[in-house]
């Protein structure tokens, strides 16, 4: 009778990964850093566009963000493989600082933009040798069995912070530039003080000697490995095509007719969508389908982007970015997860550098090809028309690579053996997909 009896599964818990104290510390200043970069990210584009009134303006900010982070990407994550992933993190977050304190100086001197333009480059350049360093280190902070739900939480998180980002920097743009300027500045300090202070596992460097080839093995990785490639392929083009952030200020004036506090309101609005879904997430079983439940995500992002294109009243764009935001963090959660737990340790540097070149491609040249389909189309042609090309992109991903759509749930996906490591190296281990 014994035998008859089935097991109890396991009582899931959605704060697994907020119960270790090394995470809890990191994602609070981390979330802290990004509250300053949002608040800085709006006083940036709000001061440019109210100068000059270009949205061209606002399309050469995310082409100088693009530039070092495709450029970069790929030395930074042989970096991050290669030395302490915190100090790395640290020398990063040192210069952002001072790019930003820049910034700060720039405004109270009435700089011309360029000078602008220079200080955001170099706070580009800063913030990609990091970037590989920071997606990698989040394995040392959890164990492995924890990565899922770290991920989401890294995910809600960071969200939060870019919900209360821009809506707080709306109304300190209001009052003061110069302050949220600041804000970066101190947020960046603060990061670094949690990071020197806090303990982490050690990680496994990489080995092989410095070479082109080892340079470029996180290349070939996601190359070898289809089930990677698709993903963040499905994230580069959906994003590149679909993302009208970089519109706002001139959607929120010139379309819709609200100040400065209804612009950080509109920033706000995808976030508040995606840490509601995170929190769905958390606390709902694991996704069964995680692929398919990706790609049905990016195309309600394209939806909801069409939606908020032609929207001429503020309510339901809000309604269309919140929803372009749930839609948005499903992916975001899936895609990480995958990257991270299917990558090995000594490889996870220079992975989520190549990681990291499809979505700065995506975001800042995202941005540029906003800026300027806009300055030629107008703003509702470039919005409405990158939300149809997103959805035609999760065609095309879903009949080029169905194994997307056939990978189950993210608890089973294991580490794939990285290609020159064993003889079945770059093949998918039975666990990671299911039909």
């Amino acid at each position: 009778m014994a035998n008859d009896v089935s097991p109890i599964p396991p009582v899931r818990d959605p704060y697994s990964a907020l119960r270790q104290s090394n995470f809890r510390f990191y994602l609070s200043a981390w979330t802290l850093a990004v509250l300053g970069q949002q608040i800085q990210s709006v006083a940036l584009q709000w001061d440019l566009y109210r100068k000059t009134g270009d949205p061209m303006v606002l399309g050469w900010v995310g082409l100088l963000q693009a530039i070092p982070v495709i450029s970069l990407a790929i030395p930074a994550g042989q970096l991050a493989d290669r030395f302490d992933r915190r100090r790395v993190l640290i020398v990063s977050l040192s210069g952002s600082m001072l790019s930003s304190l820049g910034l700060v100086f720039a405004y109270l001197a009435d700089a011309p933009i360029w000078v602008y333009y220079l200080l955001l480059f170099f706070n580009a350049v800063a913030n990609a040798i990091g970037w590989p360093a920071r997606s990698a280190i989040l394995p040392q902070l959890v164990p492995v069995d924890k990565l899922p739900n770290a991920m989401t939480w890294n995910a809600s998180f960071f969200q939060l912070a870019a919900i209360t980002g821009p809506a707080i920097g709306g109304f300190i743009i209001a009052k003061s530039l110069a302050v949220a300027y600041c804000c970066d500045v101190l947020a960046a300090m603060w990061m670094v003080f949690c990071l020197a202070t806090i303990h982490i596992r050690p990680q496994q460097k990489a080995k092989e000697p410095v070479s082109i080839q080892s340079l470029l093995a996180g290349v070939r990785f996601v190359f070898d490995q289809k089930i990677i490639l698709a993903t963040i392929s499905l994230d580069l083009f959906g994003v590149l095509l679909g993302g009208a952030a970089y519109l706002l200020p001139m959607v929120a004036t010139d379309i819709l007719h609200v100040g400065s506090a209804g612009f950080g309101f509109l920033r706000a609005a995808p976030a508040v969508g995606a840490i509601c879904m995170g929190l769905l997430i958390t606390h709902l079983p694991p996704f069964k389908r995680a692929g398919r439940a990706m790609l049905y995500a990016v195309a309600g992002f394209g939806m909801a982007t069409v939606v908020f294109g032609f929207s001429r009243n503020y309510w339901l764009s809000l309604a269309a970015l919140f929803f372009a935001g749930m839609a948005d963090n499903i992916s975001v959660v899936v895609r990480h997860t995958l990257v991270q737990v299917l990558t090995p340790d000594e490889m996870r540097g220079r992975v989520s550098a190549v990681n990291n070149v499809f979505i700065g491609a995506s975001n800042e040249l995202g941005g540029f090809e906003s800026g300027l389909t806009a300055k030629l189309f107008g703003p509702v042609i470039s919005i409405v028309g990158g939300g149809i090309g997103t959805v035609l992109v999760v065609l095309g991903i879903n009949g080029l690579f169905p194994q997307v759509r056939r990978f189950g749930s993210l608890l089973d996906a294991k580490t794939i053996a990285a290609p020159n490591a064993a003889p079945n190296a770059g093949k998918s281990t039975p666990a990671t997909t299911r039909n």
